[in-house]
């Protein structure tokens, strides 16, 4: 469900919750593509027999490509109505932690 609110809205929402938007599969398809643009071709993410024996048993997807698909997934849950363009200039505090 796509929450619609005004500009004026959005910044007294605080944290509001907007709740949970449809599950969206990422296939090797998907990986494969994003390791082509940022040339991120790390094993774990694009060697499907060496990531058999890799912590997880299979490819992960990039951090980065979850990600860039945000902007995708933050459409289907809120409307801003008199908004006339959404542009992504970033995040702050985004970390990947290496174990």
């Amino acid at each position: 469900m796509t929450t619609t609110m005004t500009i004026a809205e959005l910044e007294q929402a605080g944290e509001r919750d907007l709740g949970a938007g449809s599950w969206v599969e990422v296939e090797q398809r998907n990986i494969e593509l994003f390791a082509e643009a940022t040339g991120d071709h790390q094993w774990i993410h694009v060697d499907r027999e060496a990531a058999v024996g890799g912590p997880f048993g299979t490819t992960v997807a990039h951090g980065y490509l979850a990600l860039a698909m945000l902007p995708a997934l933050l459409h289907e849950l809120l409307s801003v109505t008199d908004a006339r363009i959404g542009i992504n200039y970033g995040v702050e505090k985004v970390r990947y932690l290496v174990s």
